[in-house]
């Protein structure tokens, strides 16, 4: 499970200061570690389809985040794509 730990870890590495902790950039980065993470549950439990309905919002979220980061800071935006190795 994505624990407190790992989580923080995600967001020192994304965020924009010491107190940022909903910039869209770590929300964005947040997203992408807990999607990983029921890919790879998915991966294994094929019939989990409340896991995959989760998954669905958990994209279709970030995907909007991410829309809306390209059209405020494209310069973030292309960084953010690289580091986290979304969108091909």
């Amino acid at each position: 499970m994505f624990d407190t730990k790992e989580k923080k870890e995600v967001i020192s590495k994304h965020q924009n200061h010491t107190t940022d902790t909903g910039s869209p950039e770590v929300q964005v980065a947040i997203f992408t570690a807990r999607i990983k993470e029921i890919a790879e549950h998915l991966s294994k439990n094929k019939k989990d389809f409340g896991a995959l309905r989760g998954l669905q919002k958990l994209v279709s979220k970030r995907k909007k985040l991410v829309s809306y980061l390209q059209k405020t800071d494209a310069s973030k935006y292309s960084q953010l794509v690289k580091e986290l190795g979304i969108r091909g």
